[in-house]
């Protein structure tokens, strides 16, 4: 499980093209101002770490996110930020080090890779991002705090010489000492957006397959996507990412939601339709239930081979934007599987993806646990403690 606090919802000092939080600012969905004590009271209740998340989070002032960082390192002893990393000042940086804030950047890469993270004007935009990218290097080369990367796949970075410029920046950082990345395919709700700047499904397997590829050369850097798929088919799944653990998108249970008055709320790719709906009370397993039970070409899952695995992956990527069909990568996810197996067998290590009779008894008590409203991960299941 994750805590994301959210001062000021998905306000934002970039207008990202893709980004997935923008039905909530076209209907005008905006969060009122914030109480730090009413998010450090819901925090508490949450007992566990958090991160501060947006929109852009250090849009709010630094003393307001000193003291609830001061209550994350007095409480749990660390804390997190997810930024693009336009904003950050020398004095956030040393509250970073104080509080022990581990950064996340949300960055495409650089110079124009990085272009569908806009600002005013294309200029304001390069300036920007040489900004986010110059705190990424400073932070990772002195490694006095912790941090990562998270990269969005399409058209101004992944196809290509970009591509290959893409794979060359992932080697620099690599020297420079970052451990991790999190790639995502891109996500909008926008149609216009999807045609210009989507990946086809052949181009979105050749980025994958190219970046795994350089992953295995580089001395740190390690991509949670391509782990999670191993452990996956290892049945060794107990920290794999949300977007293979059968997701409610109605209580999203691996991301645990803070609003800047305290209030409950769901991940916010769930939002299609510009509402932050209110998290319910208890998870229900409807989505996954019927993946099971329906027939492929209906947008279910029924009858693949990989669906112990995937469980029909994000609701945030459904076809249609429709959160009770498949993601509409299922294709580039069905390739990302099969390369992992054949890299296993290689290695001389037998996949459960590889085993029908025991693929499918622990698929049939994935299924069960969700008839009966909870929910099992592969290695729980493999062992029997269900």
């Amino acid at each position: 499980m994750s805590v994301e606090v959210r001062p000021l919802g998905v306000r934002c000092n970039l207008s990202c093209a893709y980004c997935y939080q923008n039905p909530q600012r076209d209907a005008g969905n905006l969060k009122r101002p914030y109480s730090v004590d009413s998010m450090i009271a819901a925090a508490e209740r949450q007992g566990s770490n958090f991160t501060v998340f947006g929109g852009e989070p250090l849009l709010i002032p630094l003393r307001d996110l000193e003291q609830l960082w001061a209550f994350g390192h007095k409480r749990y002893g660390k804390n997190g930020i997810q930024t693009n990393g336009t904003l950050i000042s020398s004095e956030h940086v040393a509250a970073f080090e104080k509080y022990n804030v581990h950064v996340g950047f949300s960055i495409d890469g650089p110079e124009e890779l990085n272009g569908l993270r806009t600002s005013v004007d294309v200029r304001r935009t390069a300036e920007l991002t040489r900004v986010s990218i110059g705190w990424l290097e400073t932070l990772t080369r002195a490694r006095r705090v912790g941090t990562s990367l998270i990269f969005t796949l399409h058209r101004a970075n992944a196809v290509g010489d970009r591509l290959g410029r893409l794979l060359e920046w992932l080697v620099f950082l690599d020297a420079l000492g970052l451990k991790s990345a999190r790639v995502h395919l891109l996500e909008s709700e926008n149609e216009a957006v999807r045609k210009l700047y989507g990946l086809s499904t052949r181009e979105n397997i050749a980025a994958l397959r190219a970046i795994a590829s350089l992953e295995k050369r580089c001395r740190t850097l390690r991509l949670d996507l391509f782990r999670d798929i191993r452990q996956l088919l290892l049945a060794k799944d107990q920290s794999a990412t949300c977007v293979w653990n059968a997701c409610d998108p109605l209580t999203t249970a691996a991301v645990q939601g803070i609003e800047g008055d305290g209030s409950s709320s769901n991940c916010g790719r769930t939002n299609k339709e510009g509402v932050d709906w209110v998290k319910a009370p208890a998870p229900g397993f409807e989505r996954s239930l019927a993946l099971w039970n329906t027939p492929q070409k209906f947008g279910g899952c029924s009858g693949c081979r990989w669906f112990l695995f995937c469980k029909g992956q994000c609701p945030g990527t459904s076809l249609e934007q429709d959160w009770r069909n498949r993601s509409e990568h299922c294709d580039v996810w069905r390739d990302a599987f099969e390369q992992e197996e054949k890299r296993l067998l290689s290695n001389a290590q037998r996949p459960i993806s590889d085993n029908p009779f025991l693929r499918k008894r622990l698929e049939f008590r994935l299924v069960d646990a969700w008839l009966r409203r909870s929910n099992l991960s592969i290695a729980r299941a493999h062992t029997g403690r269900c």
